[in-house]
C-alpha cells in the first residue's frame, strides 16, 4: 500500500514537473513568498509599513533619485528579531534637499523644491547630529543620495518598498481564507455526503442560501458588521468561500461511501469520524486542492477590490488594491504606473494561482 502511494506520488509529480507554466508559476510563487517573508529586510524604506512621507518629492518617476538628510530624535536601537516581521521603528526626520552649505557652526541647507522656485533654507546646528564631532562629518554621516526604483507616490512615499510589504498582505489574505474555507468547507460537505437524509439537506439550504448571495456583497456585510481591518477581512473572505469546497467534497463523499473498502471499515465497527476521516476524505481531496489554489486567487481579487473601496486594510498599511485607489486618477493625468504598477502584480499573482490550479488539475487527473 505504502508503495502503491509513493508510485502514486511520484507519477503525480512528474505529471507537473511536464507543465511548464505550472513549474515556471510554483517558482514565481515560492519568490513571492520569499518577498513577503523578507519584505522588510529588501525595502529600501524599512519603516512600519514604509509610511516616510516626502511630500516635496510625491508622484516621482520611477528611477528618481534625491539628496537626504537625515536629524536624529533618538538613539538607533539594536535591531530585533521583531522588526523582521514589523519593521523598524523611525529614529530619524527625513528631509529631501536640493543643496548644503557648512557655515560656523551650522548645516545649512536648501529644502528640495521642483515647482520652480527656490526651497525654504533652514539652518541646524551640529549639536543635532549627535554621531559627528565635528561639523565637517555631518554632510558624510547624515546626507546620502536616496534612490526610488519604482518612484513615489502622491504622499512621497517609496513605491518599492509598498509594493513589497503589500505582498504580505495579498500572501496572507490568500491563506488564512482559503484555511478557513477547508475548515468549514470539508466539516460541512462530509456530514452532508456522510449522513445524507435531512442532515444533507439542511446543510444544502445553508449552502444554496448563502450561494446566492452575491460574493463582494457578502463579504462587505460581514466586513461591516466585523468592523474595517486587517483580520476582519481576512475572516469576512473565508467565510465566502467555503460553499464550493462543501458542495464538492459532499458530492466526492457521497460517491466514495459506496466504496468497498469503506463498507469493510463500518464492517469493522469502525466510528463515523474514523471513517470519514480516516478513508473518506484522503481518497476525496483531489478536486480540493485544485478548487483552493483557485479560491487563492479570488481571495486576492476579493482583497484587493474591499481595499480598493476602503473598507479592507487600513491606512497606513500598504495593500495593492488601497494603492490602486489612491492613484487611479493619475492614469488619465500623465502618470499611469502608480496604478498600472500595483495592477500587474494583482494580475501576476491571481495568474499564477490559476495556472498552478490548471497544471495541478492535469496532474491529478488518473484519465491522462
Amino acid at each position: 500500500m505504502k508503495n502503491s502511494s509513493t508510485s502514486l506520488t511520484k507519477l503525480t509529480l512528474q505529471k507537473f514537473r511536464r507543465n511548464s507554466w505550472g513549474v515556471f508559476s510554483f517558482i514565481f510563487l515560492c519568490a513571492c513568498v520569499c518577498l513577503a517573508l523578507f519584505a522588510y529586510v529588501l525595502a529600501p524604506d524599512n519603516s512600519k509599513n514604509a509610511n516616510q512621507m516626502h511630500l516635496s518629492i510625491h508622484s516621482k518617476s520611477p528611477g528618481f533619485k534625491v539628496k537626504m538628510l537625515k536629524i536624529p530624535y533618538a538613539e538607533d536601537e539594536q535591531n530585533s528579531f521583531s522588526e523582521f516581521f514589523t519593521g523598524k521603528k523611525n529614529t530619524a526626520l527625513e528631509i529631501p534637499i536640493s543643496d548644503y552649505i557648512i557655515q560656523d557652526d551650522l548645516l545649512r541647507i536648501t529644502e528640495y523644491n521642483d515647482e520652480g522656485i527656490d526651497g525654504i533654507i533652514k539652518d541646524y546646528p551640529s549639536s543635532l547630529f549627535f554621531k559627528a564631532d565635528d561639523i565637517n562629518k555631518v554632510p558624510e554621516l547624515y546626507i546620502t543620495e536616496k534612490s526610488f526604483l519604482l518612484g513615489t507616490d502622491k504622499y512621497g512615499r517609496d513605491l518599492l518598498s509598498r509594493m513589497l510589504i503589500g505582498i504580505r498582505i495579498s500572501l496572507a489574505i490568500g491563506f488564512v481564507s482559503v484555511f478557513i474555507s477547508l475548515i468549514i468547507g470539508i466539516s460541512m460537505g462530509a456530514i452532508a455526503g456522510y449522513f445524507g437524509g435531512k442532515v444533507d439537506a439542511v446543510i444544502m439550504w445553508v449552502i444554496n442560501v448563502t450561494w446566492s448571495i452575491p460574493t463582494l456583497l457578502l463579504v462587505i456585510a460581514i466586513t461591516l458588521a466585523l468592523g474595517k481591518g486587517f483580520w476582519q477581512v481576512f475572516i469576512a473572505v473565508g467565510l465566502t468561500m467555503w460553499v464550493e469546497v462543501a458542495r464538492v467534497v459532499r458530492g466526492q463523499v457521497m460517491s466514495v461511501k459506496q466504496m468497498q473498502y469503506v463498507n469493510a471499515a463500518k464492517a469493522l465497527g469502525f466510528n463515523n469520524f474514523r471513517i470519514i476521516t480516516k478513508h473518506i476524505l484522503p481518497n476525496s481531496m483531489a478536486p480540493v486542492i485544485i478548487i483552493s489554489a483557485a479560491n487563492f486567487a479570488a481571495a486576492i481579487l476579493i482583497e484587493s477590490g474591499l481595499s480598493f473601496l476602503g473598507i479592507g486594510a487600513q491606512p497606513p498599511m500598504p495593500s495593492w488594491g488601497g494603492i490602486i485607489k489612491d492613484h487611479y486618477s493619475y492614469i488619465i493625468l500623465g502618470k499611469p504606473y502608480l496604478a498600472i504598477i500595483p495592477g500587474l502584480a494583482i494580475m501576476s499573482l491571481v495568474t499564477a494561482f490559476m495556472l498552478i490550479g490548471n497544471a495541478l488539475r492535469d496532474a491529478l487527473d488518473v484519465k491522462n
